[in-house]
């Protein structure tokens, strides 16, 4: 079935399609219609430019005209910026999507100050061990704990929402890495203007 010529397809990380329907209830943008690429692939970035020119492709034979990629870089070293110009699409802004939940601008400014920061959002505070700790084996040997985290400083929960028993969650997470935690609400950051400037590549469907 050929798409509404009035929709736009994002194509979009799995760890923030919550994210991204919460924005788009709250803004009203429904012709936007969201697919995702499993959250997994934030383990695994060399993944993540194949097939989102997999999904751009497969949306273009839907009848899409107008797709929006909903990943920053997110480790694919250029790779997922050059499928989006083949395809002639864009992207969210950043270099991943702690920086674009801070504000773009924000994370630049500081200039490094977060290189040793372990980042938690509201996804990984939900799925911290099934997409953390088990993965990483550190339910089965805790010493590797410290390779892995021992040169970060601090664990920042940076929420999207205001929800104490995620907040609660985070905490934990920094108290089983043994990083001190600190806790900033960013609510949903450049993610918000970046959906809405989507959502106007097209006119909304009159009501």
């Amino acid at each position: 079935m050929d798409a509404d010529g009035q929709k736009v397809r994002v194509i979009a990380c799995g760890m923030i399609a919550r994210e991204i329907l919460e924005v788009c209830r709250i803004n009203g943008l429904d012709h936007i219609s969201l697919t995702c690429l499993p959250a997994e692939y934030h383990n695994h970035p060399e993944n993540i430019a194949p097939e989102t020119d997999k999904a751009i492709r497969k949306a273009r034979a839907e009848g899409y005209e107008h797709i929006f990629v909903g990943y920053a870089d997110c480790g694919t070293g250029g790779m997922l910026d050059k499928v989006c110009a083949e395809h002639g699409v864009s992207r969210i802004a950043g270099p991943h999507c702690f920086s674009f939940y801070i504000g773009n601008d924000t994370f630049e400014a500081a200039d490094g100050d977060y290189l040793t920061t372990f980042f938690v959002t509201d996804f990984l505070a939900r799925h911290f061990e099934a997409f953390l700790v088990k993965p990483l084996g550190l339910d089965r040997h805790p010493e590797l704990r410290e390779m892995y985290f021992g040169n970060y400083q601090r664990v920042l929960y940076i929420a999207q929402t205001d929800d104490p028993a995620l907040t609660e969650k985070a905490r934990a997470a920094a108290e089983f890495l043994g990083l001190p935690f600190e806790r900033q609400l960013t609510g949903y950051g450049d993610l918000a203007p970046a959906l809405q400037q989507a959502g106007r590549l097209v006119k909304a469907p009159q009501s």
